[in-house]
């Protein structure tokens, strides 16, 4: 009796140490891929599993979008210009089976491959390219990814820039370039404000010439503006109807002295 209360616990013991080899637990967001004997058996589901020990063995797989950084890439654009780019890789794994059989490590494999893929596509553009095209850079880089990975079970989601580093010298030259840029942009902008000012003056000064009184109006504004301040010294000009009166005068005097002097000829006897 004393053997067999012996037996039986140890196979209870047994059981107890064995239950953690036998029964695993897949999480929700895991898929399990199970061999037996070293082939394929079918992929298990979230959940409690029984696991044969030797016979069988499960590896599980996250199937949740993994983040990976693309390393600092020194690449040769079109134009012959050294730039630094790195970035950041969104997937999933969609077919566990492949991922597991097809590849050895599929995230070191993507890594690599994005890495590639990079350096392919910035050095097919030009530098302003890389600088103002960062969008369209990672979408042309994922379809890259997406093509030569289709086969691996693995989901490209997005794929972006993170930052473009250029050398220090070109970095002066380019901002000299803004520079300049800004200050042309600023001189025309000028200059058209002054042409239009300068039509809406010639508009104004007709207006004015053909009222009458619409100088003397205006000669009052200007002086009104001037304001009450000591350091401001204002000269009433003289009225320019005045002006016109004398200049009247002055015609009517010269058109009388010229019709006397006319009188006083006489004509000559033939």
């Amino acid at each position: 009796m004393g053997e067999f209360d012996f037996c039986l616990s140890a196979i209870v013991v047994g059981g107890i140490i064995a239950i953690p080899f036998v029964v695993r637990v897949v999480y929700q967001y895991q898929k399990g891929i199970m061999f037996q004997l070293g082939k394929y058996a079918g992929t298990r589901e979230p959940g409690l599993t029984i696991v044969i020990p030797i016979l069988q063995e499960m590896r599980t797989v996250d199937m949740r979008i993994l983040t990976m950084d693309i390393p600092k890439q020194s690449v040769m654009t079109k134009d012959n210009v050294p730039v630094s780019v790195n970035g950041v890789v969104y997937f999933k794994v969609v077919k566990p089976e492949d991922a597991v059989i097809k590849v050895q490590n599929y995230e070191y494999a993507m890594s690599q491959y994005a890495q590639t893929a990079l350096r392919d596509v910035i050095g097919s553009m030009s530098l302003d390219d890389v600088l103002s095209e960062r969008g369209l850079i990672g979408q042309k880089i994922q379809k890259v990814v997406e093509e030569g990975t289709e086969n691996w079970g693995l989901d490209v989601t997005d794929i972006k820039l993170q930052d473009v580093e250029v050398p220090d010298d070109l970095k002066r030259m380019m901002s000299r370039q803004a520079s300049a840029e800004r200050e042309k942009r600023a001189t025309i902008i000028k200059a058209e404000g002054d042409k239009m000012a300068s039509q809406n003056l010639a508009d104004a000064a007709k207006v004015m010439t053909s009222t009458p009184g619409g100088m003397q109006l205006r000669v009052l504004q200007t002086l009104d503006g001037l304001g009450p301040t000591p350091s401001n010294t204002i000269i009433i000009p003289i009225p320019l109807e005045l002006l016109d009166g004398f200049k009247e005068i002055a015609a009517a005097l010269k058109e009388s002295k010229y019709k006397g002097s006319a009188k006083d000829v006489k004509p000559k006897k033939k």
